[in-house]
């Protein structure tokens, strides 16, 4: 069972009829920004699009900008179906008319495609938590206040631990073949970055005479090598 939050101008109506046949728990709030301060924690939010195009959209893109995590939903007319577009930022609609067994069915996929979205956008590795959908990275809980570059460049290395690259092959990979400056720039945005790992500078290690890699903790490096057979 999910908890599904509706946000609708006509609170007092049914927005979307087969929900009462669902086990799901669900929650009308009015589609309007000041409710969005004091909105119950859900799983899913269905904005109901029947009434008023252009508020739901003005709503559904307020919701994408300020960093919503749970998917988005939008409840039209069959003749709304012609105004919505990508840019609207939702991740699915339907129709109110829509029978119990599709309402569940998308609501089920919805679910589970940002979960699946959200772990596959993080990556996870001796002490460092580097979220690619929102280009943020964190020491410990602690957040890092990195550049573009180096954000680049740190998830370069926790996406290949223990390789050893070039500074040619890092120019190629996190640069681009585009970029006419000289290898000397790697070195001052690995100092960077080692300074704001700050206990954690020693994860990006030097290869003397040949480039640098990221180490990872003794813990993880025990845990992909298998132990030997007795």
């Amino acid at each position: 069972m999910a908890q599904l939050l509706i946000l609708t101008s006509v609170v007092e109506a049914e927005s979307l009829p087969a929900l009462g046949l669902l086990s799901h728990s669900v929650k009308q709030i009015p589609a309007s920004p000041a409710s969005l301060v004091t909105a119950p924690a859900c799983d899913l939010i269905l904005v109901d699009a029947r009434q008023d195009l252009a508020s739901a959209k003005s709503l559904c893109k307020i919701l994408t900008t300020t960093g919503v995590n749970v998917p988005l939903l939008l409840i039209l007319t069959e003749g709304g179906l012609t105004a919505v577009s990508a840019d609207w930022g939702v991740d699915d609609v339907i129709l109110h008319t829509a029978g119990p067994a599709e309402v569940d069915a998308r609501i089920r996929l919805a679910i589970g495609r940002k979960a699946t979205e959200q772990v596959s956008t993080k990556i996870q590795t001796s002490g460092v938590v580097i979220d690619e959908a929102s280009y943020s990275a964190k020491v410990h809980g602690r957040p890092l206040d990195l550049t573009f570059k180096e954000f680049e460049l740190l998830r370069f290395f926790a996406s290949h631990p223990s390789r050893v690259f070039t500074r040619e092959q890092l120019l190629s990979e996190v640069w681009g073949y585009d970029y006419f400056g000289g290898t000397r720039t790697v070195d001052v945005h690995v100092r960077r970055l080692r300074a704001k790992l700050g206990d954690l500078e020693s994860l990006i290690g030097t290869v003397r005479n040949v480039g640098y890699r990221f180490n990872v903790t003794e813990d993880e490096a025990d845990d992909r090598v298998p132990a030997p057979s007795k």
